[in-house]
């Protein structure tokens, strides 16, 4: 299984696929592969964003707990 993209670069390449489509110059089956691309890294975003809120949670708690 491949890992995971940064969310950095993740943000960057959803850009990258936003700009092509606005173009509106590629072939229907492209459109739809780079749209569905697109759907995964939103969803690979949001967990990553999860994740970290939850991480961030978690570390102002014990912080809070331990003074």
């Amino acid at each position: 299984m491949a890992k995971p993209k940064s969310f950095e670069a993740s943000m960057e390449r959803l850009q990258q696929i936003v700009d092509l489509l606005e173009e509106n110059e590629a072939p229907l089956d492209e459109t739809i592969a780079l749209f569905e691309e697109g759907l995964k890294l939103i969803k690979s975003c949001d967990d990553q964003l999860k994740a970290f809120e939850q991480k961030v949670e978690e570390l102002t708690k014990a912080e809070g707990e331990s003074e």
